[in-house]
């Protein structure tokens, strides 16, 4: 039900990609005149234009993007789009309000929400509580920073039971009113510090998550950073596969409050760290009236989306790992905390300034010998030394057939690169299914490597 109190003149949308699609024709439903305005080359764009067009929708493309002089009554601002940027400055300038797209959604949304946030782990977490959801016959839809934009979701016909929406730090920072039944915090490291200028500006963008949250919502949080939701009077359900909490791990098995509620080790998700996903979806689907047992039917065939700690195949007994999406050494960490023995670890890519010495503590007894590819590879070599035998490759081909040479009796091989993959690769999904492809070619042609015992 779209809310007629947000009608307007002239409503301006920042960005034109998917997200700015979404708001724009939401926005038609509010006003008469809607202008997209996208700082990007106008040549580039002009499919995009085109669509805008037929929509109905007016464009300013290019350099004329950053001055608008036109009448506004508000803007929407797609969640890539820095605000520092002139694009949205000069709406800030003129008094202007701006408020982002997951914002704009909301106010014309009615349904339960469960948002996710967190460093990593959101996508696998939001995938998870819809398969719960639907498998519990709800018509319920994943969205946000993943899935489709939120502001698509209002837009369908049919009324939905609930959202699972993933929500990110630059989705977060232009929220006003926005408010979910359920808040999931999964961890908190450092990352995106090219938009922030320190970790506490990072984490207050995450934070905004509770901002207008109450007794009768529920907060989900990890253990370790359960103090950044002190004070506020929704209540809180911890949980740790590591430590203490409301929900906590041991041997395959997941706990509440000291009771044996579901056995994560019959299920197809690998690593511990997917065990505090699977808590925190145990947590949040609770308050929609969700059993454990539910959840374990919904999750028995659960693969883990791609690039994820995903399984790609297995050669000559070692299982191969694709967690290409361990693009930050905090994920690299998770990977390796996740693991009950040690693994042959592929690590290594772009060189974006990070310090791989911070997870040395991390290495031992979790990776037997480290093969090391991308333009930081001799970097991390040297941040290593002492901790942890390593090798360097060229290719990921090499780096595969140095990781068989290397590996003992069906041990397992990861792919966990720590930072990006742009010097290689034109993306981390581009790294993953090259990682894929060369595992499946070895398994066609019967290669298993040397073993060295």
């Amino acid at each position: 039900m779209i809310d007629q109190r947000e009608q307007a003149g002239c409503i301006a949308v920042l960005g034109a990609g998917r997200s700015g699609v979404a708001a724009a024709a939401l926005s038609l439903k509010l006003a008469p005149r809607v202008v997209v305005l996208d700082g990007g080359d106008p040549a580039k764009l002009a499919k995009a234009a085109a669509r805008f067009h037929e929509m109905g929708v007016e464009t300013v493309f290019g350099p004329a993007a950053d001055r608008f002089e036109g009448a506004v009554d508000y803007v929407v601002q797609s969640p890539g789009i820095d605000p520092r940027l002139p694009i949205v400055r000069q709406f800030l300038d003129r008094g202007v309000p701006v408020i982002g797209e997951i914002e704009f959604a909301y106010r014309h949304f009615s349904a339960p929400i469960i948002a996710i946030t967190g460093t990593n782990g959101k996508t696998t977490t939001t995938e998870m509580i819809g398969a719960v959801l639907c498998h519990a016959g709800l018509r319920v839809e994943c969205a946000g920073n993943y899935g489709v934009p939120f502001s698509e979701i209002v837009l369908h016909d049919e009324p939905h039971d609930a959202v699972s929406l993933e929500v990110s730090s630059f989705q977060l920072e232009l929220i006003e009113r926005f408010r979910p039944k359920v808040a999931i915090w999964l961890n908190f490291a450092p990352d995106h510090m090219d938009r922030y200028e320190t970790l506490e500006e990072y984490r207050a963008a995450k934070a905004r998550i509770f901002a207008n949250m109450g007794p009768e919502d529920r907060i989900v949080i990890q253990t370790p950073i359960a103090s950044f939701a002190d004070g506020l009077s929704a209540p809180k359900v911890t949980f740790s596969a590591f430590g203490d909490g409301d929900y906590t791990y041991a041997d395959g098995w997941i706990f509440f409050r000291g009771e044996r509620i579901f056995d994560f080790a019959a299920t197809r998700l690998r690593g511990v760290h997917n065990a505090e996903n699977v808590m925190a979806v145990l947590a949040s689907v609770r308050e929609l009236g969700i059993t454990p047992e539910t959840v374990a039917a919904a999750l028995r065939d659960y693969c883990a989306p791609s690039h994820r700690c995903e399984l790609v195949g297995e050669i000559g007994g070692h299982e191969f790992i694709n967690d290409s999406k361990a693009t930050n050494l905090h994920a690299l960490e998770s990977s390796l905390r996740g693991q009950l023995e040690p693994v042959i670890l592929i690590a290594g890519g772009k060189d974006k300034g990070l310090d791989f010495t911070e997870i040395r503590d991390a290495l031992p007894g979790k990776v037997s010998h480290a093969v090391l590819i991308g333009e930081i590879r001799e970097k991390i070599a040297r941040d290593w030394d002492g901790v942890v035998p390593c090798s360097l490759a060229g290719t990921l081909a090499d780096a595969i057939e140095e990781a068989l040479r290397r590996a003992r009796p069906r041990q397992t091989i990861l792919l966990s690169p720590g930072t990006s993959s742009f010097d290689m690769f034109t993306s981390y999904e581009d790294r993953g299914d090259s990682f894929r492809r060369e595992v499946q070619r070895r398994q066609t042609s019967g290669g298993a490597g040397r073993e060295i015992v």
